[in-house]
């Protein structure tokens, strides 16, 4: 195959932007399909399901959709957890590329990218063809809210009430920075039922939270978020660690009659020092990991679940190193009872941790494993919801969520 110009790949992606201005969410595939034709390309996209256990094809009108692809155990589902371009010849002498589909880090799934014939500069077809699958996360994140077709195609079952209100509500899954990263994950995905994360980078300061509200269902749901949508007005009106629990028990107090709380945990690392300040209501204690180890959970900053009037004043304080690991989880990942009763327990978890920073793993697939672990531990569906978040300060590791 004759080396592609530039040119021939910057005026396929001009032609793909101009094509996807009035382009539904469903007619995204085949936008892109005409848009690289003049490359002798064939683009096949695969989201990740809500599970992270499948890839699944978007539909291209007037072709077949491929079956799903499952993360382990394929080339695809190996470019999706290492974020690393993977390429493979064809028999019939066709040249093809699993690369990660990611928005800014946030995985989305992977691109099957076929040249019908080895390329000449293999290493600059590649440059090229992984510049090009970032632009289509980035598409397929713009649209993905205009329809439900994106959707449908990231989901195996129904949503839940709960889930579908708590899922709407909730930040990407990843994010990354120049100095650090964040990851979350929640489970069961379809049927959450009061558990919530949240995070916001802004100048030097990251701040997180891990909500875990009483009960389950519908219930539940508005609970927790009556409770992260106080937090987050309070956070963006420029107030502290206190004001944003005490907001949190207002929000409560106010909106309910009946007894509603919410366990959780808020946190803020200022980048420049360091300093890692939090607050625990009622929630299990965070865990420090340094240098791949878990060195301690923190057990500061105590205070009453929100929704239960308490002014104590008391916020944790803690100095992080470079390339530190903050893991936060719900009381859902660590209580999940297995076959003989025994419980996942936090043991397990740090032994998991650890193993998966001595992999050098990145945040978001450290998760993903963490997560499968906990409900792979349990004899029948979960019990509760588990979720974790797991903070990196370190741009090396804000680098491994890159392709």
């Amino acid at each position: 195959m004759a080396a592609v110009s530039d040119r021939a790949w910057h005026a396929a992606i001009v032609d793909l932007l101009r094509r996807v201005r009035l382009a539904q969410p469903d007619e995204l595939a085949g936008e892109i399909n005409t848009a690289t034709r003049p490359l002798a390309l064939e683009v096949t996209i695969y989201l990740i399901d809500h599970e992270q256990l499948r890839l699944r094809a978007m539909p291209e009108r007037g072709k077949p959709t491929p079956p799903p692809l499952t993360v382990h155990g394929t080339l695809a589902g190996r470019a999706f957890t290492t974020i690393r371009p993977l390429a493979a010849g064809d028999d019939d002498g066709a040249y093809r590329l699993w690369i990660p589909m990611v928005d800014g880090a946030e995985r989305l799934g992977v691109a099957e990218v076929i040249a019908h014939e080895a390329p000449a500069d293999p290493a600059r077809f590649e440059r090229h063809a992984v510049d090009l699958v970032g632009l289509l996360g980035h598409l397929i994140t713009v649209k993905m809210p205009y329809g439900d077709g994106l959707q449908q195609v990231r989901r195996t079952q129904a949503m839940s009430p709960a889930g579908e209100l708590l899922l709407s509500l909730l930040p990407p899954l990843t994010f990354s920075c120049r100095r650090a990263t964040v990851s979350a994950i929640l489970e069961p995905c379809y049927d959450v039922g009061g558990d919530a994360y949240d995070y916001a980078a802004d100048g030097a300061v990251i701040k997180l939270a891990v909500l875990d509200a009483m009960g389950r269902g519908l219930t539940a749901g508005l609970t927790c978020a009556a409770a992260l949508s106080a937090i987050r007005a309070a956070r963006r009106d420029g107030h502290g660690l206190y004001a944003l629990a005490r907001a949190a028990d207002a929000a409560l107090t106010q909106q309910f009659p009946d007894l509603r709380f919410v366990t959780g945990v808020l946190a803020e690392l200022d980048m420049d020092t360091g300093k890692l300040r939090y607050i625990n209501a009622g929630h299990p204690a965070p865990l420090l990991l340094r240098h791949g180890k878990a060195v301690r959970a923190l057990a500061g900053g105590r205070r009453m679940p929100m929704g239960i009037d308490d002014s104590t004043i008391e916020v944790g304080e803690e100095m992080l190193e470079p390339d530190d690991r903050l893991l936060l989880y719900t009381d859902g990942v660590v209580e999940a009872p297995g076959a003989g009763g025994d419980r996942f327990g936090v043991p397990r978890l740090v032994d998991l941790a650890e193993r998966c920073a001595a992999d050098a793993l990145p945040g978001p697939e450290t998760l993903r494993r963490l997560a499968r672990a906990a409900i792979s531990h349990q004899d029948g569906p979960p019990a509760d919801d588990a979720t974790l978040l797991l903070m990196d300060w370190s741009g090396a590791a804000a680098e491994r969520t890159q392709p």
